[in-house]
């Protein structure tokens, strides 16, 4: 028997998607050691901001302000990082949402790990530094 799955409407739905998918981040061998050592014991905090972001995103309910780039100017990633982090985000939208808004999680996923991963190798090999 299929299981019906909802797609992506509510501020609770965007609940669980961070909270399952930053569950398996911090379990993963290649992702953990970095979220967990540049976030450390403020991980509620964290969690607070991506609801707002993807409730922003997914939801078209303004409620993120910032620039999320900044935070990840300097982190030790490369490309299999990237990889990573959007193989398990793929895995958890598939398997808790269906619709609409999941696959544009997706693929809002998939472009801010290409440009995060573009402009963190820019920031790398240049003197420039990030604007606020």
């Amino acid at each position: 028997m299929q299981q019906i799955k909802n797609d992506i409407t509510t501020l609770d739905d965007i609940k669980i998607l961070v909270d399952s998918f930053y569950g398996k981040v911090r379990e993963d061998d290649l992702l953990a050691q970095i979220f967990n050592e540049r976030i450390q014991d403020r991980w509620t905090a964290h969690l607070e901001k991506m609801y707002r972001f993807w409730q922003t995103v997914l939801l078209e309910e303004h409620t993120y302000y910032g620039s999320p780039f900044l935070p990840h100017a300097k982190l030790p990633v490369e490309g299999e990082h990237f990889e990573r982090w959007l193989k398990l985000f793929d895995e958890t939208v598939n398997t808790l949402f269906e619709g609409e808004k999941a696959t544009r999680a997706k693929w809002q996923g998939e472009r801010m790990a290409e440009l995060f991963l573009s402009k963190i190798n820019y920031y790398r090999n240049n003197s420039s530094t990030p604007l606020l």
